[in-house]
């Protein structure tokens, strides 16, 4: 009972502070346990607070308008058992001291100099101060937290060092939630000469920025240009340090090491009441520290991620741990030369050399060549001329931007460029020869053959097609051809019951086979559809736009009368429903194929959410979406439901809920908001149904869990996440990485939004063992939700469809 009433006392004390002054203290003030100091312009606050579960008490800083933001903590290492604590000035004036009712002193803020009258402080920034009230230079502390941060970087706060101080500022996590001791992962500037900073688990590094080349750093391509806030990084011999300022006055962000290892800048959305993510610095696979390995080259948009530069070769395939060897050793011996490698985060290494007296490329090139051991080279804007010895490694190439490095290769590698250039050169010209009287025989024919073969562009004269051009939504990508009705008609031998394949929301799909030999599948609108027109037009719009190997290819469109289809590349193996599903052929998909179709749905969502040149938010993602082809890859299929969002837009809401259930996350199903964190939902769903080979929708009223991830959530919490497992696969050799998904899995399928990770981070989590998994909480539509849950199912029933009004569902 005892512990009860100390439980709500404490929650009382942490929610109902009494403020005891505007900002400030003076030497015959303190603050007790349930009091609070309050910055000038209301937004920090500091004061006595018990994190999570915990019944500790901590001195810390937080925001006073947001709520379970804690920025700093005074006395992480050494909580107070008790209500007893108390923050004042120490009888010298050149501290701050916190003890508790015996006077034991729990924390001590000390400073070499004392002030005639001394005063502490919460600044408007957050920063808590020791300073002279007397002094007239009032920026002038003995002592200031902003010197001492925790797992929190705030706008003016540094992390990097100070020589002349002898400080360094580093960034920590959390223990856990309701423990905020230093936890395994700290944040820091590497201190061996290049301008970058590592955040390290333990003493292992796991991430690396790159190095700074003055607007952003080597590896975090989404500083550059940031509407949010200014990335700032000073570099003299005084000072190292990286720190940021927000573009707007009125902006809320912070940056955070989190718990689990990521570092991610958050920026405080007033409307929606939420923290955003912004910046994610781990983005995938490839920002896992030294992924390829020494001389190895990452890639995230290539099938295999790892390849060797040019003149290496794999030292021990497929394990890229072990990274590359050189094909003919380097002896230094004349003619060895540089080979340029573009677009490059710049590599790591233990040795290296930083010339700062800003030489010319030519110059940096020389003092390499003659320096027997160095392996690399390359010119910054900042750290000027860079030499690497010894072998270099976590090496990133990036599509766009990047920097350009030089290594070092034999001079026999360059004797086999020059001849593979000449055949090279050779066979272009031609190709281009040929490609060109070929292209000119193309458009002769085309307008020998007019409309005979059934196939006219966007552009056509024909009056359906200008109707749908008219709206700007076909007419903006002119090239995709719109298929006459009597071809398809053949196509399909006139959409006979034989070639149906099945049947979706909004039609029927046929197989069909053009003369040419080639395989399509027809997605016939049905007539009787109210809703079609804006499904199909929506499809047509998105996928035609979107080019990525885990998603469908749309080979054209047809729009003839009441007539409207889409056509499709054929995919002989339907959708993954039909194999996950089927006790007959399950068997089929071994844990290495579930893997490889889980990895490849993660990346065609990451692509619409982040790669491709619109933002999508598919709203549809499920098993019978997922299509298979001949050798079982996945491909999303089915974007009627699509939705694509402006470049700042992050959620949205409608009045028609559209979708399936068992899929749809809760704030979707049952308000009506959507956002990426949606998606992140369905393929949480999908990703258990996979590793158990389960519908989401097979559980029943009367079951003890009414869904799947109540299932799952029951089982973890039981300690036997090993019974989810789908029995026809073998646990042994795989067992960790299947536990891995479900726990991923988990952590998608949560309640609240804002408790999922984004889909960048799932695939980060999936693909490297040593992201940190933070513990999932409860998911939706679990005991818990029974209620609305139930209610849901009844208007979906009654309605016949999901594509129900918002107005007629309410959550409880």
């Amino acid at each position: 009972m005892k512990d009860v009433a100390y439980f709500i006392l404490c929650n009382f004390l942490v929610f109902s502070n009494i403020t005891i002054a505007a900002d400030t203290i003076g030497i015959n003030q303190s603050i007790s346990d349930g009091e609070t100091l309050v910055s000038l312009d209301e937004k920090f606050e500091l004061g006595f607070f018990s994190p999570g579960s915990s019944k500790n008490r901590y001195v810390g800083i937080w925001y006073k308008n947001i709520p379970d933001t804690v920025v700093w903590v005074a006395n992480r290492n050494n909580p107070l058992i008790d209500l007893s604590g108390v923050v004042k000035i120490d009888e010298n004036g050149s501290g701050i001291v916190l003890i508790n009712g015996t006077g034991s002193v729990f924390w001590l803020a000390s400073s070499l100099r004392s002030a005639g009258n001394p005063v502490v402080q919460l600044l408007k920034s957050g920063n808590l101060v020791l300073r002279d009230e007397s002094s007239d230079n009032i920026d002038s502390y003995l002592w200031q937290s902003f010197d001492y941060p925790c797992d929190t970087l705030l706008p003016s706060m540094k992390v990097g060092i100070s020589r002349t101080a002898n400080r360094n500022w580093n960034l920590s996590s959390w223990n856990n939630t309701s423990d905020p001791s230093p936890g395994v992962f700290t944040y820091s500037l590497d201190q061996q000469g290049l301008v970058q900073f590592v955040l390290r688990r333990g003493s292992e590094i796991m991430y690396r920025t790159g190095q700074w080349d003055g607007a952003q750093f080597g590896g975090v391509s989404e500083m550059k240009n940031n509407s949010i806030f200014h990335p700032i990084v000073l570099y003299n011999t005084e000072e190292v340090y990286y720190t940021f300022e927000n573009n707007e006055n009125t902006t809320i962000s912070r940056f955070v090491v989190t718990q689990s290892g990521l570092l991610q800048h958050f920026k405080w959305d007033v409307k929606q009441n939420e923290w955003i993510n912004i910046v994610t610095m781990q983005k995938d696979t490839c920002d896992q520290y030294a992924r390829c390995g020494a001389y190895g080259t990452c890639k995230i948009d290539h099938d295999q991620v790892c390849s060797c530069l040019k003149g290496f070769i794999p030292r021990s395939s497929p394990d890229w741990s072990a990274g590359c060897v050189r094909n003919v050793p380097v002896n230094c011996v004349q003619g060895e030369e540089f080979y340029k490698l573009r677009g490059l985060k710049l590599p790591d290494s233990s040795y290296f050399f930083v010339n700062k007296s800003r030489v010319s490329a030519e110059r940096c090139k020389m003092i390499c060549l003659t320096n027997c051991s160095c392996t690399a080279y390359a010119t910054t804007a900042i750290s000027g001329c860079v030499l690497w010895a010894g072998d270099v490694t976590d090496i990133r190439e990036f599509s766009e931007g990047g920097q350009d490095l030089y290594i070092r290769l034999a001079a026999s590698e360059f004797g086999k460029q020059k001849d593979a250039r000449i055949i090279i050169l050779s066979v272009v010209l031609t190709a281009i020869l040929i490609s060109g009287l070929g292209y000119l025989f193309w458009k002769w024919r085309t307008k020998q053959r007019g409309n005979r073969n059934g196939v006219v562009l966007c552009n056509t004269s024909n009056d359906t097609s200008r109707e749908f051009a008219g709206s700007n939504m076909i007419g903006a990508n002119p090239e995709l051809p719109i298929f006459n009705f009597e071809k398809l008609v053949i196509a399909t031998d006139n959409f006979s019951v034989d070639n149906k394949l099945g049947r979706g929301g909004f039609g029927s799909v046929y197989k069909g086979k053009f003369p040419d030999g080639q395989e399509i599948a027809v997605k016939r609108l049905s007539k009787r559809s109210e809703q079609g027109s804006e499904e199909f037009m929506n499809e047509v719009v998105v996928i035609s736009k979107l080019q990525h190997r885990n998603l469908v290819r749309l080979v054209g469109c047809c729009i003839e009368g009441e007539e409207k289809m889409l056509v499709y590349e054929y995919l002989p193996n339907k959708g993954l429903d039909s194999f996950l599903f089927d006790p007959k052929k399950q068997s089929l998909l071994d844990w290495r194929k579930r893997f490889q179709i889980i990895e490849g749905i993660g990346r065609g969502t990451l692509y619409l959410h982040r790669d491709s040149r619109l933002k999508v938010i598919h709203r549809d993602l499920k098993a019978s979406n997922i299509l298979l082809d001949e050798e079982l890859n996945p491909k999303i299929s089915d974007f009627g439901m699509a939705r694509i969002f402006g470049g700042n837009e992050v959620q949205a809401d409608t009045r028609r809920v559209v979708g399936t259930y068992g899929y749809m996350s809760p704030e979707y199903a049952m308000k009506g908001r959507f956002s990426e964190k949606s998606d992140v939902f369905s393929f949480g769903v999908l990703l258990l149904e996979i590793v158990s080979g389960k519908r989401n929708s097979s559980f029943s009223n009367d079951d003890e869990s009414p869904s799947l991830l109540g299932y799952a959530w029951e089982l973890w919490n039981e300690d036997n996440s090993l019974a989810l497992i789908d029995p026809g696969l073998s646990k042994p050799p795989f067992q960790e990485e299947i536990l891995r998904c479900i726990h991923v899995g988990l952590l998608c399928v949560q309640d609240f939004v804002e408790d999922r990770p984004s889909m960048s981070i799932v695939l980060s989590m999936l693909t490297s063992e040593m992201v940190h998994l933070p513990p999932p909480k409860q998911p939706a539509f679990t005991e818990r939700h029974i209620s609305s849950d139930l209610e849901l199912r009844e208007k979906i029933r009654k309605s016949g469809s999901i594509n129900v009004s918002i107005t007629e569902i309410h959550g409880r």
